[in-house]
């Protein structure tokens, strides 16, 4: 799979001396959904704004389809499109008109017909002739997505599309997306819900002050860091932890199960020792539960536990 953007030490630094951005390296394939997560104040949106020319960058350089944003601006422009975070639409504007008008800002001919096919794409059709003020909160964001899609990119950024948003329209969101995958545009989603990040993207890139930690598919970074939990439920349930079987890794649940957590990538995980240690200690099982670590979790403790800085899979 080719790369549709290609990124390299770039750096924005602004009066005063904060660095928004430093040194960030970043390929990002045709095709693919890539969730960018960080804090507030991490750089994601610094990030996308230089790559779309809202931002000047102080050094390094971008390319999207082989364009590069600064000497090549328009081509490479042509190929993005952007949603931001912020709702920003002329209220009195009727939907299908604005979708259009944003199709010619960039020198697009008039289309009705793939303008009609963006509309319907996204649930919008029957409110084309609606104006903006008599949508909900999750139509406009639709509408915003509708005008990305106006003149045919063949890369989304998506800037916390669901900011505000509640959990059905969230749901709604995350279908279009991945039928946009499948009508292969590529789509770079910021985002504060980690769950988001979980439902639909290839692969997930951390932010942290400035710096990209890590790029790394979404599957392979959970089983890379993520711990088992495994819940041993008993027949009569426990006010305590044995003496016995007491350990760090082991704790009591308010249920009165035994949860213990252990490292997939260790040679033994010591399951088969505490189960014996159980039955030693004339404990009874009723089953065995097993858990992955989220995402969210991950996310939480790269950023918090101050985790080097690593040139990733894909990041270099």
């Amino acid at each position: 799979m080719r790369n549709i953007v290609e990124i390299k030490d770039l750096k924005k630094s602004y009066k005063g001396g904060f660095q928004a951005l430093k040194g960030v390296t970043l390929d990002i394939r045709e095709g693919e959904i890539l969730a960018l997560l960080g804090p507030n104040g991490a750089g994601k949106t610094t990030l996308i704004s230089t790559i779309c020319g809202i931002t000047t960058a102080s050094s390094g350089s971008v390319a999207v389809g082989g364009h590069d944003i600064t000497s090549d601006y328009r081509a490479a422009r042509s190929m993005i499109g952007l949603v931001p975070q912020e709702i920003n639409l002329e209220p009195f504007e009727r939907v299908i008109n604005t979708v259009r008008f944003s199709r010619g800002l960039f020198g697009k001919a008039g289309d009705d017909g793939t303008i009609e096919k963006v509309l319907r794409q996204l649930s919008l059709w029957d409110k084309k002739d609606n104006q903006i003020r008599e949508l909900s909160g999750g139509m406009k964001r639709r509408v915003l997505i509708a005008k990305a899609l106006s003149h045919d990119p063949r890369v989304l950024f998506l800037d916390e599309p669901t900011a505000g948003v509640d959990v059905e329209l969230r749901k709604d969101m995350w279908e279009i997306v991945a039928g946009l995958k499948a009508a292969g545009v590529t789509i770079i989603l910021t985002t504060h819900y980690i769950e988001e990040a979980e439902a639909i993207a290839d692969r997930v890139g951390v932010i942290a002050k400035g710096e990209l930690m890590l790029v790394e598919d979404k599957d392979k970074l959970m089983a890379r860091m993520g711990q088992k939990e495994l819940e041993v439920q008993l027949s009569t349930p426990l006010t305590e932890v044995p003496a016995a079987l007491q350990s760090d890794a082991l704790r009591l649940s308010d249920e009165g199960a035994l949860i213990y957590t252990y490292d997939t990538r260790a040679e033994r995980t010591g399951i088969t020792s505490l189960l014996a240690a159980i039955a030693q200690e004339g404990l009874t099982l009723r089953d065995l539960v097993t858990r992955q670590s989220s995402l969210e979790e991950i996310f939480v403790n790269l950023v918090h536990e101050g985790d080097t800085p690593t040139h990733a899979e894909g990041a270099a």
